[in-house]
């Protein structure tokens, strides 16, 4: 025994001098800097390459596995993923973070203080990009022969600041000082072509055949990121696709003295890749928008097929070698690009083609909101992809001819099935395309999934029921908590075990230490410790003093109506007002916390970002409060401040209007993090009800049903403000101008849109169960016992909502595809 610990140490001290010496080494030959005069920069990025380089030993030895084995392939479709930081999550996967912290110790730098140098990858924005992370993550831990592939925006969502209390957007220039952790693949580059025309002709055989011609082409050019599992040799890749100009000007233009006429041509070549999310309220940005999803399509199916030939496979096995998962619409006109590569370049019969490409795509749907169904304008697909337009117009008609068999007589059915949306602009509905043309539809939680069914796809449900299918979300428990929270995790492993980070359902542990008062007391203090982070994070970025002792309310998430960040200010507004009259006295003191994005073009959303934020001023600098509430909204929300913001946290708010967020999952970083949930009985909120029991999460308002049926019968909110004095008193405050006294009428249109003209999101309705409900709240944290005893048994049971559980379930029962694990990483010892 002596002699194997001797041996482990001397590896360990091997290792540590092995790591010293790979820094050193990078901060000379990569960084060309000595150590006594680098920069804080410079020390990241040299810690950067001595881990990329673990990494890239083992991701050789991955795709050298995969190309010998030649096993089926899961290909990650996504116009977002939204990573965070990389140093840090490789670090943990890589499982050498006791090594990194030694050895830059004895070096005299801080491993946190370096990692906070590095930029958030801006690929994405909300919760459909992490959720593509996520299961970048579990793929490759699972250790599933997996490929992620999107585009390489040069610029972010954007980075919110606040400006007199309004939402500014700035550029998000993640890659200002580079990025470590992409490869550029300069001799992997697609031409992606558009615009231009089509020529159709019958060749010899009498067959007709159809050319693109006189198209405008721009180069995809290909970035490699590695994604490391944790404590696997697997390193799966993520593909992103840079715009590049076919070539570095237009000649003639140059030859003729135009040379500013051939920078911008280039220029506009490369702009497709510039920036996530274009505002698209305009036509200029719906034709980029547009462009960018075929653009990513189309380059990364020819990656595809030419990586199917490279393991000699033909196009007719593309099903039993490939499958595409189409993360929501965006990517959906790859179906119609499949279609032509194989029709019209390769001579492949319609039918052929059609077989092979509907068994190759599935697709997962996150709405339920019609309206969020991504549509295009027939002329701007036309004008655009006119090949596509044809293609698309041949499907519908074949489908439509199915339809018509399957439901004679019934031109309603056809006409609501057709995925041309007629009217004095028709639209191409993508996310019929995208239904017919892929063999699995699913959604992301049982409610959401049930109202697909019954709702907006019930003709498709009908037609094709078995293609249909729920895949509720998950979250990866090691950025989520072993990295976000590592108090709760070191206690946690103290008391279980290490299992837990890769199967979750082990949590359930933690049950019988819910009663446990040593358990209990040491839960409680890293619970306040985490508190005492956050109130830094707060003073640092607001300049506002909290007090971890308050109840900690927090909301953080993508800025919508139908969230419902306005249902809380409004609770904000009446428990202030109860604090001002004397009649809070036996309510706990709150900060509640506010973060999340607007669109740039939703103005809305926008001016509720404005009122809080002058709610919060007003609030927070009335003496008399002192101590009974804050408020702040936390500017710039993203992975690496969620990460802070989740395990700080006592209160989850996941409040949206029933039936209208089709999962969520920042409701199970919440939960998994130790704090408790009022919510709606909406998304994945009820399947988290159902783990942590109904004892155990503070449910209010309206049911799906309820809304359903209000909407049939005629919702009148003005029935609900006048009849109840306090919901009257707030919303008069905000109409009067008693937040924004320098321009009183500022927020009158909000008013009339909660009171006058629908409240669409029902906010009046479910306004007395929620204030209720935030009672119960507080009467539970008062007894501190009771609250976190409650809040183990949240973390305990939540062993469902890890997203390697629903990986395994894709690859189950969607993908057919195996584990393909790297028996060798060619790892130097």
């Amino acid at each position: 025994m002596e002699a194997e610990n001797l041996k482990t140490n001397q590896n360990d001290k091997s290792s540590l001098e092995s790591f010293k010496q790979a820094f050193k080494r990078h901060m000379q030959q990569t960084i060309a800097h000595d150590l006594d005069n680098s920069t804080r920069l410079d020390k990241y990025q040299s810690l950067a390459y001595a881990v990329r380089d673990k990494v890239i030993t083992k991701w050789i030895a991955t795709q050298d596995s995969y190309y010998r084995q030649n096993p089926k392939r899961v290909y990650y479709f996504s116009l977002e993923f939204l990573m965070g930081r990389a140093l840090g999550n490789a670090i943990m996967n890589l499982d050498i973070d006791g090594v990194v912290r030694e050895a830059l110790e004895d070096l005299g730098y801080s491993h946190e203080n370096l990692e906070e140098i590095e930029w958030d990858a801006g690929l994405g924005n909300g919760g459909l990009g992490r959720l593509a992370a996520c299961f970048l993550d579990s793929m490759a831990t699972l250790e599933l022969p997996a490929y992620g592939f999107g585009i390489r925006y040069e610029y972010g969502m954007f980075k919110q600041t606040m400006v007199d209390n309004q939402q500014k957007e700035n550029p998000d220039n993640w890659l200002r000082y580079g990025y470590p952790w992409e490869f550029i693949r300069a001799e992997d580059i697609e031409i992606v072509q558009f615009y231009g025309r089509v020529h159709s002709y019958f060749d010899g055989k009498g067959i007709l055949k159809n050319r693109w011609l006189d198209t405008e082409n721009v180069v995809a050019l290909a970035y490699d990121v590695p994604i490391p599992g944790y404590r696997t040799n697997t390193v799966n890749s993520l593909k992103l696709w840079a715009a590049a100009s076919s070539r570095e000007f237009d000649l003639e233009s140059f030859n003729v003295g135009d040379y500013i006429g051939a920078i911008v041509d280039k220029h506009q070549s490369e702009i497709l890749s510039k920036v996530l999310y274009p505002n698209d309220t305009s036509y200029q940005g719906k034709e980029l928008r547009l462009k960018q999803q075929y653009f990513m399509v189309s380059a990364s199916l020819r990656n595809i097929l030419m990586r199917l030939e490279r393991c000699g496979d033909p196009f007719d096995n593309l099903p039993d070698k490939v499958v595409i998962q189409l993360n929501d619409t965006h990517p959906a006109i790859a179906i119609p690009e499949l279609m032509r590569i194989l029709v019209d370049l390769n001579n492949y019969t319609w039918e052929d083609a059609w077989s092979i490409t509907t068994r190759t795509f599935a697709y997962t749907n996150h709405t339920v909101l019609p309206e969020a169904l991504e549509k295009w304008p027939v002329s701007l697909m036309e004008k655009v992809l006119p090949r596509h337009m044809q293609i698309i117009y041949e499907i519908n008609q074949r489908f439509l001819d199915e339809v018509n068999v399957a439901f004679p007589g019934d031109l309603n059915r056809r006409q609501r099935m057709s995925f041309i949306e007629e009217g004095e602009t028709k639209f191409v509905r993508m996310s019929f395309l995208a239904i017919v043309g892929s063999f699995s539809v699913n959604g992301v939680a049982e409610l959401h999934s049930r109202l697909l069914k019954n709702g907006i796809f019930k003709d498709f449900y009908e037609m094709q029921a078995g293609k249909f299918n729920n895949k509720t979300n998950g979250v990866t428990p090691r950025r989520w908590l072993k990295k976000a929270n590592p108090g709760l995790s070191n206690l946690i492993t103290e008391s279980i075990g290490t299992n837990w980070i890769k199967d979750l359902s082990e949590l359930k542990k933690l049950e019988s230490f819910s009663n446990d008062s040593a358990f209990v007391d040491a839960w409680k203090q890293v619970k306040i410790n985490n508190k005492r982070r956050l109130c830094r994070v707060i003073k640092q970025l607001c300049g506002i003093e909290t007090d971890p002792d308050t109840l900690f309310d927090v909301q953080v998430k993508r800025i919508h109506e139908y969230k419902r960040q306005l249902l809380n200010l409004l609770h904000v507004i009446t428990f202030y007002n109860r604090i001002k009259d004397g009649q809070a006295e036996n309510e706990v003191p709150r900060t509640v916390i506010f973060a999340g994005k607007a669109a740039p073009g939703y103005q809305r959303a926008k001016e509720i970002i404005h009122l809080i934020n002058l709610v919060a001023g007003l609030i927070n600098r009335d003496p008399t409060i002192e101590g009974r509430l804050k408020v702040v909204f936390l500017p710039n929300y993203g992975v690496s401040l969620a990460e802070k913001i989740f395990p700080g946290a006592d209160l989850s708010e996941q409040i949206s209007t029933a039936g209208m967020e089709a999962s969520g999952t920042g409701n199970m970083k919440f939960s998994l993090n130790g704090a408790l949930t009022i919510g709606t009985l909406d998304g994945a909120n009820i399947e988290i009800m159902e783990e942590v029991g109904k004892d155990n999460i503070f449910i209010f308002g309206k049911t799906e049903e309820q809304i359903s049926q209000m909407r049939l019968q005629g919702y009148d909110p003005k029935l609900y403000y006048d009849q109840d004095r306090e919901l009257q008193r707030v919303l008069n405050q905000i109409r009067d101008g008693v937040f924004s006294s320098s321009d009183p009428n500022l927020f009158c249109n909000l008013f009339n849109s909660l009171v006058h003209q629908g409240d669409h999101y029902y906010n009046l309705a479910d306004y007395r169960s929620y204030v209720d409900c935030q009672k119960a709240v507080s009467d539970l944290y008062k007894d501190q016992e009771k609250w976190h005893k409650r809040a183990v048994l949240n973390v305990a049971r939540m062993g469902k909502f890890s997203s390697d559980r629903v990986i395994r379930q894709y690859a189950n029962e969607i993908w057919n595809v195996d584990p393909c694990p790297v028996l060798n990483s060619f790892e130097h010892k």
